[in-house]
């Protein structure tokens, strides 16, 4: 009997390289030998030195290529607007939304972000029924206790706390986003109406895909909380996924929860000496900029409630903001 082939797909540049293949090492080991796995990454700029090293630790039944996506993104510049934290911007992050087009020849995929560990077995992941929905993932429970934030995805976005989905793992739809035209809509909106976002990628999915979301069970996306205290109750006690999301991160951070599984996994990385050296060299400096980028991220949510072109506010003059 043939075996299923489930495609994985990573977005990732030079920088993230190193995150990616523990991601990968670690999705390697506890994945069920019953399907074949292609995992495709979408790159900017990953050197073949990198490609090599991350390739070396993918063995049957996984298989990998590299992809690079720069001429598909030329549109997408670097507007204030645009940037991810509202302090950097990347078009890594907008690759997952043209998956669908790039890719015609799956009709459903597995997107995961390269700053995650994964002690579960993905094909389980892949197994859930989407039915006529577009994407499924988890809400984002990280914003949940951070009023600034909740006023921003209720009022900004136009989503209800408890329904706004974190879009660093996704599970896709591709031949329902193709039908319903899901990568013409997302740059029709992008340039028709430049919206300012915190989280861009993320909050555009958010709007488009509302009301054709399937949750997934809080253990596919399991994120440190956003203060990062281990005495805080944490999301699950047997994570599936672990998603360092933000700043969060155990290469910059002592005792960040779950750090235990990355070092695990970094431990038989060929890039494991350049992860020590990295956090060995994560100066004050660079801690101060990571707390002023995240007090000024939640401080930019209510100003960005008040503008004039919102998700919400167009949406509610009878603009076309859901794919369907």
């Amino acid at each position: 009997m043939k075996q299923t082939t489930i495609p994985i797909f990573f977005t990732t540049d030079e920088n993230y390289a190193p995150w990616l293949d523990c991601a990968i090492r670690s999705m390697e080991e506890h994945a069920s030998e019953a399907y074949r796995y292609q995992i495709i990454v979408l790159h900017q700029d990953l050197t073949k030195e990198s490609q090599d090293k991350i390739a070396s630790g993918v063995h049957t039944p996984f298989e990998i290529c590299f992809v690079p996506m720069e001429r598909e993104l030329a549109g997408i510049t670097d507007r204030t607007e645009n940037r991810l934290r509202c302090d950097y911007f990347t078009l890594t992050i907008y690759f997952r939304l043209f998956i669908a087009d790039r890719f015609p020849e799956y009709d459903k995929g597995i997107y995961l972000d390269s700053d995650i560990v994964v002690p579960g077995d993905i094909s389980e992941l892949y197994q859930v029924e989407l039915g006529d929905n577009i994407i499924g993932a988890c809400a984002d429970r990280s914003i949940a206790p951070v009023p600034e934030l909740v006023e921003y995805v209720e009022n900004a976005v136009g989503i209800p706390i408890d329904q706004y989905i974190n879009s660093g793992i996704l599970l896709m739809n591709l031949k329902k986003m193709r039908e319903v035209g899901f990568c013409d809509h997302f740059l029709r909106l992008l340039h028709t109406f430049h919206f300012d976002c915190l989280a861009p990628d993320q909050d555009y999915i958010n709007a488009m895909c509302s009301g054709k979301i399937v949750y997934l069970d809080e253990t596919w996306d399991v994120m440190p909380p956003m203060g990062g205290e281990k005495n805080e109750v944490l999301p699950a006690a047997r994570p599936k996924l672990i998603h360092y999301n933000l700043f969060q991160k155990p290469w910059c951070y002592d005792d960040i929860p779950y750090e235990e599984y990355f070092w695990s996994c970094a431990q038989k990385s060929p890039f494991y000496q350049d992860i020590v050296r990295y956090k060995e060299n994560y100066s004050e400096e660079q801690k101060r900029s990571d707390r002023t980028c995240l007090e000024n991220m939640i401080a930019k949510g209510p100003a960005v409630c008040a503008h004039e072109v919102t998700f919400r506010k167009m949406s509610e003059k009878g603009e076309r903001i859901r794919v369907c």
